[in-house]
């Protein structure tokens, strides 16, 4: 059953990237950011009942109560592509952008379009420095508009379930740009099981948790210890 769900499951979710490539477009030029930003609420909420023709099912838990108020820093481990919809449907009333690699700005239908106007930042990890300085703009940015960042510091998925090593730079910057931020750590377990076979075919059943450890202030005095503590806090989870 499952090429067959699978190949469902591809129609469905590739037809609402096409569709909704349009009325982010249209909602953008017509009503502005508010409107493209619910029109991305909405694409993910879609594409999550896409998953549960898959028999996905997706649980999300808290430690504690997330940050009300303020810019929050999402720290997150990356197990694959399905890591995005739940966050960004889960998190949309924190206007959560991404650090996102720059090859990811282009091709993709509703993906790009929202990455390149959405208030996202895309970088070229092949130029660190440049990067670098793309994310303090960025930073700065989010500090003055009380939005909020999703970041996975491993740099790219992991398609075993065991976690990468985490590239401590970018958080760093963001840290000192936004230094008001509180930071919530969150583990993500299972879902590189729809890696597994390259996409195709997806796995049925599968299960996919989101664990919201407790929120961080950010410590400028403190900051390699706090990569270190983040870091720990996520893969105990992951790992368990």
């Amino acid at each position: 059953m499952s090429y067959p769900l699978s190949l469902l499951f591809y129609l469905c979710f590739g037809s609402l990237l096409v569709l909704f490539h349009g009325v982010q477009w249209i909602a953008l030029n017509t009503f502005g950011y508010t409107a493209q930003k619910k029109s991305v609420d909405l694409l993910n909420f879609f594409i999550l009942r896409c998953l549960t023709l898959l028999g996905t099912r997706i649980k999300f838990e808290y430690e504690a109560p997330l940050p009300e108020n303020g810019s929050v820093i999402f720290v997150a481990n990356h197990q694959s592509t399905y890591d995005i919809p739940p966050l960004i449907w889960e998190l949309r009333a924190y206007h959560a952008k991404f650090v996102s690699k720059k090859e990811l700005g282009k091709g993709i239908p509703s993906v790009s379009f929202n990455i390149r106007h959405g208030g996202s930042v895309m970088i070229d990890r092949k130029k660190p420095k440049e990067a670098l300085e793309l994310i303090e703009s960025f930073g700065v940015r989010l500090a003055k508009s009380n939005h909020s960042v999703i970041i996975f510091p491993e740099g790219t998925r992991s398609k075993t379930g065991k976690m990468k090593k985490f590239h401590g730079a970018g958080l760093i910057t963001l840290f000192k740009t936004m230094p008001h931020a509180k930071i919530v750590p969150v583990s993500i377990r299972n879902s590189w099981k729809f890696s597994a076979q390259n996409y195709f075919p997806m796995p049925l059943g599968n299960k996919i948790f989101f664990r919201f450890h407790k929120s961080i202030p950010i410590d400028k005095n403190q900051i390699d210890s706090l990569i270190d503590h983040i870091e720990t806090t996520i893969k105990k989870e992951v790992e368990a």
